[in-house]
Order: structure tokens, then C-alpha cells, then sequence
């Protein structure tokens, strides 16, 4: 038998195993000053494409001004209580009408935080005899609510509509026998390669199966569609979309998310969804500093139009310097290389101490062995000039990678 502690102090976790070298640098990395597309890091000024600020509001006048404000009006204790005992306010539910109208949707549930509601909110809506079958890409927070499911549950590869056909086929088979519904899950944008969730296709299949369809579009909402109402609107299905779910993470430079869908299944997460009846209400300086984050993205088009721009012209380029960066349709940027951990780890201190270029690396055990994902967030601050520079920068550390150069141990080496 051993004791708990010594346990978990014997097997850290395949990324926890190399927190000695990494923390600090590779991991846990501390970025300082404003919120923008150049920060400080290790008292250095760098370019900064890490961080999900797509249409630069978090430093916007109007956002600090209104955040500082509601600060100070109402401190962050209020409302104090659970919303369905004594948190609850006009400005929840003025948020939540505009978020219902963003993403046009009959009603709209505010949640804490992304991650949990996602979890909690799958955990909600089936039982023991309904089938959920998701995308194997799905985001963490998906699977993991996936995996509080006590009911059967099946995967599909990646944007794989012939294998979710056939997935259905299966949960059918399965729900006709226990009595009870299908929940279909996938996402807007994935996260890591930046593609969209094939979501007209997925609604198409409604005409063969008796389904409902869970979106996760974090990366989505406020960033895709002509209004920046999401993926679904993007690809003009988003009535095919039964429940919606996006954050505050990313497009509005925040903290919290929301659920949106029929006011039925409003009310029914609303008072049994146990993340939020048993969690404090989010605070009213979040809530009134989200609501100036949606005014300012309904009525400034051209903050998701310069993210666009600068998206283009990075993606563009990054291709015609013989780039691979996947399948990606959104913001997101991956950039594919082949190498070891430590020629990647090489790679990163070459960029941030040579380039002064801050970008995320993406490794084994996310990834498969002898892959490198560099992952670049464009934003609407960013400028052109941040893309040139961006690109000369990656084809340098590119022939570097490809001659051999990061197989040594020691940066100052180059």
C-alpha cells in the first residue's frame, strides 16, 4: 500500500515530469505590462502572439474605463450569494438578451467559467440511457464531460461525417432500446488546428437521425460570421445549432462564458445545472465590463475586420515561404515542423532571446513524437509589420531547424 502523497510525488504527469526545467520558461511563463501584441518577458520587450485577445479589447479605452468604473460602484462581492438564492441582477439578464441575440438564440444562461459550464452542462443534459457520440479533437473540457457520462458514449475521427453516420447508426440502434436521445458534440473552431467543426454537414445529418448538437465555439463567438455570431453563422446553420455554448476568454478579453438555446433548455440548465446553482454569482464588474465588450463588438465591425486582415496576410505568408499550417479557417495559426523536444525547446530560446518573438510551442505528449507545433494568435492589434518581421524571423529559425543547428544543448552555441 503507499501513502497518497508519495504516489503522486513518483508520477508527475508526462508534462508535470519536466516542471524542474520548464517552469518559468516553457511553462507557467510570465508575461508583464499591458495587455497587447508586445509585452515584457524576463525584463525584455517581445512580440507576443500567445494570447487570445483577438479583437484588442482588452485594453480598449471604453473597457478599462467601464471596468474600473464597475469596480468601484460595486466592488466584487456583488451579488452576493448563488444567482437562484441571491445573486441574481438586472445586468445578468440584460448580458444574457444580448448574448441571446448575438448568437441568435431564444435564451441565454451565464456561466462562471468556460470550462465548467461545458463539463456541467453535458453532465446536465444526459442520463444513463442517452448516447453522446463527439469529435476525438474535441477540447479537454469536452472530454471531460464526456467522461462523467454514465451512459454509452461514441467517437468519431476528426470532421469524419462518415464515421459520425455511422456512429449514429449505432447510437440509434442503442437509443431505441434504452428510451433515450442522442447528444451529438463537437466545435466551432478547434483550438489547436484552427479548422472549423464541418457544422452545416453535421445539421444536414438531422434529416437521417433524431439528434440534438452541442457547438463549442470559444473560439468562434465574436470572430467568425458576418455580425461575429459564430461559426454557425458563418456557415449559415447556426438554427441547427440546439445549444451553444461560447466564453468571455477570447473574443471579449474576459473571464466567464454562456449557454444559448431554446427557453426550455434555458430554464431547465438554469435550475439543474449544480456548477451554477451551488457557485457565488459572477461579480457585477465582470458582467457590466462583458456587456461593454458586446456593445463595442456589435457596433465596431471593424475590429473583427483587422483581425481578418492581419490573419490573411500572416497565413498567406507563412504559405508562401513554404510554410505548413494545416487545414486551419479560422484566427488560429498553427505552424508544423518536424524535430525532437529538445531541438523544439532550442527553437523557443532561440525565437524569445534572439528574435525577441513570443510565440507557444506545442509538443510530445500533446502531439506525436518528432512533431513541433508553433502556435500564433493573431489579434487586431497586430500590424503588418508584426507579420513580416513575424515570417523572416520563422524562415531563419527554419533553416536553423532543417541544418541541424538546435541539436546542440547551448542557445549561445548559434
Amino acid at each position: 500500500m503507499k501513502d497518497l502523497f508519495d504516489k503522486l510525488r513518483d508520477n508527475r504527469g508526462p508534462i508535470g515530469m519536466h516542471a524542474k526545467e520548464s517552469h518559468g520558461y516553457f511553462t507557467f511563463p510570465k508575461l508583464e505590462g499591458e495587455i497587447s501584441s508586445r509585452m515584457v518577458f524576463r525584463g525584455k520587450e517581445r512580440l507576443v502572439w500567445s494570447l487570445n485577445n483577438y479583437l484588442g479589447l482588452a485594453n480598449h479605452p471604453e473597457v478599462r474605463k467601464a471596468d474600473t468604473e464597475a469596480a468601484e460602484k460595486f466592488g466584487f462581492a456583488a451579488p452576493m450569494g448563488a444567482r437562484m438564492m441571491s445573486g441574481n441582477s438586472n445586468y445578468h439578464e440584460q448580458l444574457e438578451a444580448g448574448l441571446s441575440e448575438l448568437v441568435k438564440k431564444e435564451d441565454t444562461i451565464l456561466c462562471n467559467f468556460g470550462y465548467q459550464a461545458t463539463v456541467s452542462a453535458i453532465d446536465c443534459l444526459v442520463d444513463r440511457h442517452d448516447v453522446i457520440v463527439y469529435d476525438a479533437e474535441s477540447h479537454a473540457c469536452i472530454l471531460d464531460g464526456v467522461r462523467l457520462h454514465m451512459g454509452k458514449r461514441f467517437v468519431y475521427p476528426h470532421n469524419d461525417m462518415a464515421s459520425l453516420e455511422k456512429q449514429l447508426e449505432r447510437a440509434t440502434k442503442m437509443v431505441n432500446e434504452t428510451g433515450g436521445a442522442i447528444l451529438v458534440i463537437t466545435e466551432g473552431v478547434f483550438g489547436m488546428s484552427g479548422n472549423q467543426g464541418k457544422l452545416k454537414e453535421v445539421v444536414e445529418l438531422k434529416k437521417k437521425f433524431t439528434f440534438r448538437l452541442f457547438v463549442d465555439d470559444a473560439h468562434g463567438c465574436g470572430t467568425m460570421g458576418p455580425t461575429g455570431g459564430g461559426t454557425g453563422e458563418e456557415q449559415g446553420c447556426q438554427d441547427g445549432i440546439d445549444i451553444y455554448f461560447g466564453t468571455f476568454a477570447k473574443s471579449f478579453a474576459l473571464i466567464g462564458g454562456f449557454i444559448s438555446s431554446t427557453e426550455n433548455i434555458v430554464e431547465y440548465l438554469r435550475y439543474n445545472m449544480r456548477s451554477q446553482i451551488f457557485a457565488k454569482s459572477l461579480p457585477l464588474p465582470l458582467v457590466v465590463g462583458a456587456i461593454k465588450r458586446l456593445e463595442l463588438i456589435r457596433a465596431h465591425p471593424e475590429f473583427r475586420e483587422n483581425l481578418w486582415k492581419i490573419t490573411k496576410a500572416l497565413q498567406n505568408g507563412l504559405k508562401n515561404n513554404g510554410f505548413d499550417i494545416g487545414t486551419t479557417s479560422s484566427p488560429v495559426t498553427p505552424v508544423y515542423l518536424s524535430g525532437s523536444i529538445p531541438e523544439a525547446t532550442n527553437l523557443i530560446l532561440d525565437l524569445r532571446e534572439n528574435y525577441d518573438l513570443f510565440c507557444s510551442m506545442v509538443v510530445y505528449p500533446v502531439i506525436p513524437k518528432g512533431q513541433i507545433i508553433l502556435r500564433l494568435i493573431p489579434t487586431a492589434i497586430h500590424t503588418i509589420e508584426d507579420v513580416n518581421y513575424t515570417i523572416d524571423c520563422f524562415s531563419k529559425i527554419k533553416d536553423k531547424l532543417m541544418t541541424g543547428k538546435y541539436m546542440s544543448e547551448k542557445i549561445a552555441a548559434f
